[in-house]
């Protein structure tokens, strides 16, 4: 008897061609996986609810409050009955005089921001990795964290008493070296330089965090590779450490850039004055003043919902950017 090995007895019938590719296979097959892994850890999930809550009751259900910018809010009516103006606010921010000078403030803070203020964290986290001594670089990781948990509002009082004019230490030993009688706080080209100086005391060392943390995840495998290969402590840096980290330093990008018209309220409000505001004034503080202030909320929400569209932009032009040309983006 003679056995043959056809292709239809060899192969598998298939059952229901049509169930494999349904249309609503694949998101059954998903919402079935999120219910198993709720079933097997659901307490890791409870824990999420917090921030949920937080999320859709203070971030997303206030969302609802940008519909007065297309009003002209007024308290008294409330948001139901205020007439709507459509785009008028609008118009007049950006035919406002007023409109130039905030953009160009807001620009070369944001810009100064992005090429002092961002890469200062990874440098400082670079040269701790290099630290052989743990003593050493424990003290000084604890050293730069500190100001960080400052209030601004303490921040500007030690600026005031470092800057003083005539009785400053920082400003009489300026003068003493360079001549002349500088305000570093009064002087509107001091201004941005003293803002500069205040953001990178204050923020550089918990930024080190997140690149201490991605640091500390290179494979040490990769060192000893390298040092077998007669690599010196720069070409470990340069080939190894650096593009470790190129993931981390992208995301952070992306966030920084999605944040570039946010330059801070508080740290800018405390530092201006009546000498400096001509280039002191920027979004945040303009909407302060017109919102809070003159009790212009329509036109002040109006300023919030262009920030927010523009940052949106960014923030999704940037994470195109970043996965077409790099492994890495935020989503």
């Amino acid at each position: 008897m003679v056995m043959t090995n056809s292709p239809a007895a060899a192969s598998p019938v298939p059952l229901e061609t049509g169930q494999e590719h349904a249309p609503g296979a694949s998101g059954t097959r998903r919402r079935r996986s999120l219910l198993k892994r709720l079933r097997r850890s659901p307490m890791l999930y409870l824990m999420l609810l917090p921030g949920i809550v937080y999320f859709a009751v203070f971030k997303y259900a206030p969302m609802y409050g940008i519909t007065i910018a297309f009003q002209d809010y007024l308290p008294f009516l409330g948001m139901a009955d205020s007439p709507w103006v459509g785009w008028d606010h609008f118009e007049r921010l950006f035919s406002g005089p007023d409109f130039g000078r905030l953009l160009s403030n807001t620009l070369i803070l944001a810009f100064l921001n992005v090429v002092i203020a961002f890469p200062a964290p990874i440098i400082v986290a670079l040269m701790l990795n290099e630290l052989r001594k743990q003593m050493l670089k424990k003290f000084i990781q604890t050293a730069i964290y500190i100001p960080h948990f400052l209030s601004w509002a303490i921040v500007s009082g030690l600026t005031y008493l470092l800057f003083a004019l005539d009785i400053g230490p920082i400003t009489v030993l300026f003068n003493e070296l360079f001549g002349g009688r500088v305000n570093f706080l009064a002087d509107p080209d001091w201004f941005r330089p003293v803002i500069m100086a205040q953001t990178l005391w204050k923020g550089t060392g918990w930024g080190t965090i997140i690149y201490l943390a991605a640091l500390a995840g290179v494979d040490k495998q990769l060192y000893e590779a390298a040092m077998i290969d007669g690599a010196g402590r720069f070409q470990q840096l340069r080939h190894v450490t650096i593009p470790a980290i190129i993931p981390t330093v992208i995301i952070m990008l992306i966030l920084n850039i999605g944040n570039f018209l946010d330059t801070g309220f508080e740290q800018i409000y405390m530092l201006t004055n009546s000498l400096n505001r001509e280039v002191a004034d920027v979004f945040d503080t303009y909407v302060y003043f017109m919102g809070i202030t003159n009790g212009a909320y329509s036109y002040s929400t109006a300023i919030g919902l262009f920030k927010s569209i523009v940052g949106l932009i960014l923030i999704l032009g940037a994470n195109w950017l970043a996965k077409k040309f790099t492994e890495s983006s935020l989503f």
